[in-house]
């Protein structure tokens, strides 16, 4: 990948006179299926979330009726998947793939989350998004009316927060927004960061090093900040470098326990790394899993890695079931 790559071309995209971007890319797209047949591990659905703002969520669930070995009923994840800030995987093959594993890895019931994207849609927009598949999933045991897999057989007090890439971004900042609201009887016990996507004006040396990097070079993610941040705001602000100073700074230490996963390959591994001192110093209790080689969304191609950080969500969950 040269220097002079232009990001727009990489990106597959074209922004449009009133702000809107074209998508050329295509992933292929998986529909629900509610019902099991022909051997399926996992069964899904599909729900509006907020009609005004065209959102939905897609509910994953083992075709199995109750955690083997374990509780009675299914811990929730609440699932913010991949999309780099502009293009949406939620309905794809691929999200399909990976969130299934996820399922049957755990096992778990996963709310996946189609939020909004940008630059249609900017920051904090997506944080809205994520806080209302939070209170989506509560209305839903509340609701004598409510989804059914949830109420029969999601355990709503072991509820996780999960996101990738920009997801794990919102995650973050969707579980600082609930650490001040009244959510009983949900409860947010751990947040799951999978490569979180953050930035900032000054290049670390890992941005530096992996300026080129063939899947999402330094100059298209500059671009896609650009998208995705409120107007006139820089990659300083708070939604894209969280350790600037914010609004958000105080409810840090209100977090649950933490997983952070990521790869020393990965242009955002300084950054990552920042971020794991960030939470330290205010006292979350945090659990770093960073693997020596691969790059960003490594697991979005390499189903070995994407097995491999399944079975890392499995092991902190599980770790929390252990307890009294």
């Amino acid at each position: 990948m040269s220097s002079d790559t232009d990001p727009y071309d990489h990106l597959n995209i074209a922004l449009n006179s009133d702000g809107t971007l074209t998508r050329f890319i295509n992933f292929p797209k998986k529909k629900a299926n509610p019902i099991a047949c022909n051997g399926d591990l996992v069964v899904s659905k599909d729900h509006t979330l907020n009609d005004e703002k065209k959102t939905r969520v897609r509910i994953y669930m083992p075709t199995i009726k109750s955690p083997p070995n374990r509780a009675t009923r299914f811990p929730i994840i609440i699932s913010y998947p991949f999309s780099n800030w502009y293009c949406s995987l939620w309905e794809s093959e691929i999200n399909y793939i990976l969130t299934s594993k996820l399922v049957c890895q755990v096992p778990a019931i996963v709310v996946s989350v189609d939020y909004r994207v940008a630059p249609e849609n900017r920051l904090p927009a997506q944080y809205h998004d994520g806080v209302d598949a939070i209170l989506w999933v509560r209305e839903q045991t509340l609701n004598p009316n409510g989804e059914q897999w949830i109420k029969d057989y999601g355990d709503i007090s072991r509820c996780y927060l999960y996101g990738h890439g920009s997801g794990g971004n919102i995650a973050f900042f969707a579980a600082l927004e609930a650490t001040g609201m009244e959510l009983e009887p949900l409860k947010i016990v751990g947040n799951i960061m999978n490569q979180p996507l953050f930035g900032g004006i000054v290049r670390t040396t890992s941005e530096l090093q992996n300026s080129t990097d063939p899947l999402l070079p330094l100059c298209a993610q500059d671009l896609v900040w650009e998208f995705c941040l409120p107007k006139g705001e820089n990659r300083d602000h708070w939604y894209c470098n969280p350790i600037m100073e914010g609004p958000h700074t105080s409810a840090i230490s209100k977090l649950g326990r933490c997983l952070v996963i990521g790869f020393c390959g990965d242009f955002m591994f300084d950054r990552q790394q920042e971020f794991i001192k960030l939470l330290m110093r205010h006292g979350v209790q945090i659990e770093a899993l960073f693997h020596d080689f691969g790059f960003h969304s490594i697991d979005l191609v390499d189903m070995g890695w994407a097995n491999a950080i399944m079975e890392s969500i499995e092991d902190f969950i599980a770790g929390d079931e252990k307890k009294p």
